[in-house]
């Protein structure tokens, strides 16, 4: 799995006209997923984001968690995060995964990030046309791939 996480101070998904999902200070999580993605993945990345500090504490320094600020998040399923641009200037996108196959894993992974969270968090719509709004914070964006743990 790979995931683009950006702290924002608003973010919001758009779908045929229709604001689906909105939060205020937190995380936009756009998530890939390819073939091989486990549930270990979905443990490990969902871990991963909830604690990681790139929240600013009393002295302006990031080290508080979204956990720290009881923060929000929206997850958006993005297959174009594992596109391959190393031949000609048409992306390949061969190592995303089939929606048969990537629409539970990007389910599970909601699911575990609202346990780890202990709330409900916002989504996209898994392959559908979206708009999707953000006011980024800092900017601080940050890629985590799961098959780079080490």
């Amino acid at each position: 799995m790979r995931a683009v996480v950006q702290r924002v101070s608003e973010a919001s998904v758009e779908v045929e006209g229709e604001k689906i999902s909105q939060i205020g200070c937190g995380l936009l999580i756009l998530i890939g997923v390819e073939e091989e993605d486990t549930k270990e993945d979905i443990v490990w990345l969902s871990g991963k984001i909830s604690r990681l500090r790139i929240f600013a504490d009393d002295n302006g320094i990031m080290n508080k968690s979204l956990l720290d600020i009881n923060g929000e998040a929206i997850v958006v399923s993005q297959f174009t995060l594992h596109a391959s641009t190393r031949k000609g200037n048409r992306p390949s996108y061969i190592k995303a995964a089939k929606p048969e196959t990537a629409i539970p894993l990007y389910e599970d992974f909601v699911k575990q990030l609202e346990l780890e969270l202990g709330k409900n968090i916002g989504t996209g719509v898994f392959g559908a046309d979206m708009k999707v709004s953000l006011l980024n914070d800092g900017p601080v964006t940050i890629i985590i791939d799961t098959k780079n743990r080490e």
